[in-house]
């Protein structure tokens, strides 16, 4: 069975962004420090538009910040990458 992950390169991209703070992104994109914490934890996942508000506010595509990794799980539980 299908199953997947959204994973994120937001901590990354801050950092070759001019070094922004969490506190700068937050601002930027409209959100708490502590959501962006969340997401650089990969703790939450974040609604489309405050994924999009993200992704602007680092002057990236969606694309580019989020990703989604498939993984197909066999009935024993082993997982094999797609």
């Amino acid at each position: 069975m299908p199953e997947g992950r959204i994973t994120n390169r937001i901590r990354y991209l801050r950092f070759i962004n001019g070094e922004m703070t969490q506190e700068q992104l937050a601002e930027k994109a409209g959100c708490t420090r502590q959501t962006i914490i969340a997401l650089e934890q990969r703790k939450y996942h974040p609604s489309l538009l405050l994924a999009f508000r993200i992704a602007r506010a680092l002057g990236q595509g969606i694309e580019d910040v989020f990703q989604y990794e498939e993984q197909v799980v066999e009935p024993r539980g082993r997982e094999i990458p797609t």
